[in-house]
């Protein structure tokens, strides 16, 4: 990555890469299942913004070979390493990967962090006729007990609230939606929970980006008064309470006709 790139990259997740591996939740396997059937082959599948891989572990049974890069050479330490993907850091919209050689782009959480326009071209250069492009996002979390579900959702909505930033927008369940260049592929209805302990909520809040700000600017840690308060609630702490996130796909196929000579 060049300087200029560095510079321009927002990095909201390098500080807390480790916790981001561990505290992060899953996605559904169906969706994984689902787009390996729609690429038009299984050789190569690019993720793209890993993170600490979360989507690519999702991909490597999938495909022959998945490729994972982040902008974050720290988040790419801190990836989940499994012999059969190949980890970079390396910024979206300059992947370094070879023209029409990818079957399947994954984007999971960070399509609001690109220069698009860049992204898109960069896409159509690297997918082979037929490729698939499918970017998520999930919304803020709802837990079913309505007390701590309040509390939560407070301390998101008050407490960070102007250190939330400007492109978390995108991810707020469908606030506002960034439209692929391809032609669009009608998705599966797909649901994404966790079973967590209030340790591991708490966790979890602490790689939200408003935190990392929060605490870079204040120097102090907004999260443990809020556990103080949930753990009044939660009472056994290693009791498990559903988490329920809004989960939202979008896919599109590059047209053109595949060709297994390629």
């Amino acid at each position: 990555m060049t300087a200029s790139e560095r510079a321009s990259f927002h990095d909201h997740f390098s500080s807390v890469s480790k916790q981001y591996a561990l505290y992060r939740p899953h996605y559904p396997q169906e969706l994984f299942d689902w787009l390996a059937s729609v690429a038009p082959r299984r050789n190569l599948a690019w993720d793209c913004a890993t993170g600490t891989g979360h989507a690519a572990i999702g991909l490597v049974s999938r495909f022959k070979q998945v490729i994972a890069t982040d902008a974050s050479p720290e988040q790419i330490a801190a990836a989940i390493l499994h012999p059969g993907i190949t980890y970079a850091a390396a910024p979206a919209e300059k992947s370094g990967l070879d023209d029409g050689s990818v079957d399947l782009i994954t984007v999971a959480q960070a399509l609001h962090w690109f220069d698009t326009a860049r992204f898109f071209s960069e896409a159509e250069r690297i997918l082979v006729p037929g490729g698939v492009l499918a970017v998520w996002t999930y919304g803020p979390l709802s837990i079913e007990d309505e007390q701590i579900n309040a509390l939560v959702r407070e301390f998101a909505s008050m407490t960070l609230a102007k250190w939330w930033p400007e492109e978390w927008n995108h991810t707020s369940a469908g606030k506002k939606t960034i439209p692929l260049p391809f032609e669009k592929l009608e998705v599966p209805e797909l649901a994404m929970t966790a079973d967590w302990t209030l340790g591991e909520l708490v966790c979890h809040m602490r790689t939200w980006s408003a935190v990392t700000r929060y605490i870079g600017k204040n120097g102090i840690d907004p999260v443990s008064p809020a556990a103080e308060e949930l753990s009044e609630l939660w009472r056994e702490r290693e009791e498990k309470r559903r988490i329920i996130w809004p989960f939202m796909v979008s896919a599109s196929k590059k047209n053109g006709r595949f060709s297994d000579d390629r």
